[in-house]
């Protein structure tokens, strides 16, 4: 059986890391290489749109100047106004589990926003007699935009036992699916198992909850039916291009972070040993059938790659098109060069989102990005990072 990997990877990583920029992979032009490296990486403003948080995990705009986040542990979710003013959105925060990386995580807005005001979370839940499990839940948001009302759980049932290895990053794809990135539950049966929600992407209909029916085994029973890709860790962000391609990235062990492009019924080939024991690699070429190398991968140690979103509008010089990853433990943010085909090309880490700490979520909004801290304590900050013109 044939199985596909990028070894190379690992090695161009550290060369970036190390210099600011890595190589092209062998076989690209070195004229067009050269052009590329002359294109000047802009200066970049930063600017803080909302202070005083605590891990705000995700950001999204919903028109009119407006954004929405959530906060992990504190189970918050805050409309920020055009003014900048913030404003607490009436919303269950009660119900939410939060222990370790769980809480209320990830946050996608319905296209249709305007009109249904319809926003999409994912949480841990609190079930009855001390049970617990991670959920994807759909809200519609009154006409004051204050409070979110008509709950309609659209999955349920994702793993969770102590918190670890939590996911849960949603995005609303170009063709109406909403796809949601599951963590593994530091369970080591679940990333391979496709009876299990965790270590997978899911992908379904967010007016109904059914699967989205063009999913690899759509026609199946049980929650088989809702699973895009499987084989991960704990994915962290989700990001599609503007030619369609989807895009994850996840936490690795002590080595390889990754990012990895999707396709359906792909196997990243995470597969922890007995007790979970998490000595085997990230994509483990010897367990049974095909697995899908990682397009990027951060080798040893690990960064701690989180949140992710491609970079368009003017201004962005070499950056323009590059998916732009927050980083946790590497307290930066990394742009990512791939090619058409979807192959590694460099990564740079501009000096200037390296004074803010931890940064997690990343989300493109007017020409710029949005970009969470994740320091905890109270002082993290949503940021506005944009080429200085």
């Amino acid at each position: 059986m044939r199985k596909l990997g990028a070894p190379a990877a690992t090695l161009t990583l550290l060369v970036g890391l190390l210099a600011g920029l890595s190589p092209s992979p062998a076989g690209a032009s070195y004229d067009d290489e050269r052009a590329e490296q002359r294109r000047a990486v802009p200066q970049l403003r930063v600017t803080t749109v909302a202070n005083n948080l605590d891990i705000p995990w995700d950001v999204r705009p919903i028109g009119e100047g407006r954004l929405l986040f959530t906060e992990r542990t504190r189970a918050k979710l805050t409309m920020i106004e055009a003014d900048g003013d913030l404003r607490t959105i009436n919303f269950p925060s009660e119900k939410v589990w939060t222990s370790g990386e769980t809480g209320l995580m990830g946050l996608a807005i319905d296209p249709g926003f305007a009109e249904n005001r319809r926003i999409y979370t994912c949480q841990g839940w609190k079930l009855g007699g001390g049970k617990k499990d991670i959920r994807v839940i759909a809200w519609k948001m009154n006409k004051g935009l204050t409070a979110t009302t008509e709950p309609k759980v659209l999955v349920k049932g994702l793993p969770t036992v102590s918190g670890r290895h939590g996911g849960c990053r949603l995005l609303m794809a170009k063709n109406g699916a909403l796809l949601v990135g599951t963590g593994d539950a530091a369970q080591t049966k679940n990333p391979q198992s496709l009876r299990s929600f965790g270590g997978k992407t899911l992908r379904l209909n967010p007016q109904n909850g059914k699967p989205w029916p063009s999913n690899p085994w759509a026609g199946r029973e049980g929650r088989k039916r809702y699973i895009y890709t499987y084989g991960h860790r704990n994915v962290q962000g989700l990001a599609q291009r503007a030619d369609g391609t989807l895009w994850s990235v996840e936490h690795g062990t002590y080595r390889d972070d990754e990012i990895n492009k999707l396709g359906a019924r792909r196997n990243f080939g995470w597969r922890p040993g007995p007790g979970y024991n998490e000595s085997p690699p990230m994509t483990n070429f010897s367990i049974p059938g095909r697995q899908w190398g990682a397009v990027w991968s951060s080798g040893n140690p690990t960064i701690a790659t989180s949140g992710a979103d491609f970079v368009a509008g003017k201004g962005w010089g070499s950056l323009k098109g590059t998916l732009a990853v927050g980083c946790l433990a590497g307290s930066r943010l990394m742009f990512v060069k791939l090619t058409a085909e979807g192959e590694l090309r460099w990564t740079k880490a501009p000096s200037r989102l390296r004074d803010f700490g931890r940064l997690r979520g990343v989300t493109a909004y007017r020409g710029g990005l949005l970009v969470t801290t994740s320091n905890g304590g109270g002082n993290d900050k949503i940021l506005r990072v944009r080429p200085a013109r």
